[in-house]
């Protein structure tokens, strides 16, 4: 028996030898083949960063570019800052903007605005800022600044100089506007006729329109306003008359306030019940109220007889034992 145990000790020992020996084996074998896959990944990721800068894309800023000449004869510069970034057009917000009038002889840096979460950048021109050139010309620029991952982008912009001007009329219970447009290119002022222009009433989001008229050989035209128009406590209403998207002038706007509305109060009052308001009658609170006590009654009730049921039934057990 102990020869039989001697023999069965040495074969296991002798098979725990060889595969110590095969996995020395194997070990000795892998080492250079890990060594080059650590140096491949330590490579890699070595350059990985130089492959993604030289692949990163500049993003390609594009502006939406217009002037809107007031019947101030102040000038408004609007720019739409936007951008596709990962397949999608996206507003640009707080990208500065700078704008620049360009006249015959210099270029003048007039101020800089930051966009706005609609990536509006909005800039008003004083009147005696607005210089025209030797052709009647207005030409302004506008620049964005220089952002990071971003490439410089410009607009520019050139209308002719003129002028819309607006006058309320009341003839008894008859309201209308009279609205004149004109050319300031030569120096004077020179009727610009067959012109459609809109009017319209200002609004908390977009104006409404609320009218239309052509110009005469006058540059003049005439449009009726409603009466019934809602303004605000007062009964103000703000009248808007505007020339949008001429290839010659551009954008032209002027604005008149005019108490023709009918008053309708700011001031935040108690509605009276009723089925859509916040407040709804006291018969419906009063239904919903009893209909919700006898539902959720109902559970209640089903729940203490569950647990009663549950108390009851071990006693009930006993005393069938003790039978």
């Amino acid at each position: 028996m102990k020869q039989v145990k001697f023999k069965i000790t040495s074969t296991g020992f002798c098979r725990q030898l060889l595969l110590l020996a095969g996995m020395a084996l194997f070990m000795l074998f892998s080492l250079p083949v890990w060594a080059q896959t650590d140096s491949t990944v330590q490579q890699e990721t070595t350059e990985a960063p130089a492959v993604a800068e030289e692949e990163e894309e500049l993003v390609s800023p594009s502006i939406e570019f217009i002037c809107i000449q007031k019947g101030d004869k102040s000038v408004d510069l609007k720019a739409a800052v936007k951008a596709k970034v990962q397949g999608k057009m996206r507003k640009l917000y707080g990208i500065k903007t700078t704008f620049y009038l360009i006249t015959d002889s210099a270029e003048a840096e007039l101020g800089s605005v930051i966009s706005d979460r609609n990536g509006i950048a909005l800039f008003n021109v004083k009147p005696e800022q607005v210089v025209a050139n030797k052709e009647g010309n207005l030409h302004f620029k506008a620049v964005l600044g220089e952002v990071k991952k971003m490439e410089s982008t410009e607009e520019e912009v050139t209308v002719k100089r003129a002028l819309l001007s607006i006058t309320p009329v009341k003839e008894d219970s008859l309201y209308s506007v009279q609205v004149k447009l004109v050319d300031l290119s030569t120096g004077e002022e020179t009727p610009v006729p067959e012109t459609a222009l809109g009017v319209f009433v200002k609004r908390s989001f977009n104006p409404m329109k609320i009218g239309e008229g052509t110009t005469d050989e006058n540059g003049e035209a005439s449009v009726e306003i409603p009466n019934n128009l809602p303004g605000d406590a007062k009964g103000n209403i703000t009248l808007l008359v505007k020339l949008d998207e001429s290839e010659t002038y551009g954008y032209l706007e002027a604005a008149a306030v005019e108490k023709w509305g009918i008053p309708v109060s700011d001031k935040i009052e108690d509605q009276p019940r009723s089925l859509w308001s916040s407040h709804p009658p006291l018969w419906m609170l009063i239904t919903f109220i009893i209909l919700m006590a006898a539902v959720w009654g109902h559970y209640i009730v089903i729940v203490y007889e569950l647990f009663r049921l549950r108390k009851e039934q071990p006693n009930t057990a006993d005393n069938a034992t003790n039978s």
